[in-house]
Formats: C-alpha cells, sequence, structure tokens
C-alpha cells in the first residue's frame, strides 16, 4: 500500500505521539534548514541506511517540495516495512510555509 501524504501539521502532531521524521534529502539541501529531531536517511543511501524504527512506529518522510518522497513513495514504504509511513505533503517547505520550527545550521 502507497503511503498516505499528510499536511505538515498533521506530522508534526503524529511525531508529538511518537513517530519518527525521516529527512531523505542529500546533505548540501540540508543547509537550507532542517526540521528539529528528524532523522537523516539520504534517498542516495537508502538502501544502506538504518532508520532507527521501532517494530509499529509511525515512519513519515520528507523532502524539500514533496516531490521525491512522492516518487519513491514505495521504496520508502518498503524500507520502513510493517511501520505506518506517511509523506509530508509539500516537504520542508510546506512545514516552514505552516510556522513548524526549521533549524537553519551555519
Amino acid at each position: 500500500m502507497t503511503p498516505k501524504e499528510i499536511t505538515p501539521a498533521e506530522a508534526a502532531e503524529l511525531v508529538k505521539d511518537g513517530a519518527r521524521l525521516i529527512d531523505i534529502r542529500e546533505a548540501a539541501e540540508r543547509q537550507g534548514g532542517i526540521i528539529p529531531g528528524a532523522g537523516y536517511a539520504p534517498l542516495s543511501a537508502l538502501d544502506r541506511t538504518a532508520l532507527g524504527a521501532e517494530p509499529g512506529q509511525t515512519m513519515i518522510f520528507h523532502c524539500r517540495s514533496g516531490g521525491r518522497t512522492a516518487q519513491n513513495a514505495e521504496a520508502l514504504k518498503a524500507k520502513a516495512g510493517a511501520c505506518d509511513t506517511y509523506l509530508v505533503e509539500g516537504g520542508t517547505e510546506a512545514w516552514r510555509a505552516a510556522g513548524l520550527p526549521v533549524e537553519v545550521r551555519q
């Protein structure tokens, strides 16, 4: 089953309830800002990256604008295994536009 797209606000609520948020952008893209507390699993290394999910934990994936997560939804779901899996609609850009926290690292 393809992961469902959810709004940034819905994703933030799930994270508060224990969901694991995973950033699939490449390292250079993260310079523009990261979502505090999000894990990191670049799409280019996804098959070699441990996600750190607990059995039954909800997994939420995001990229910059939502395009890459949508294009790779099946692979992300497969990587998450038996976990409930969601995609952040609009990615980090929508998260920021919704007024949710983003850290810019120098």
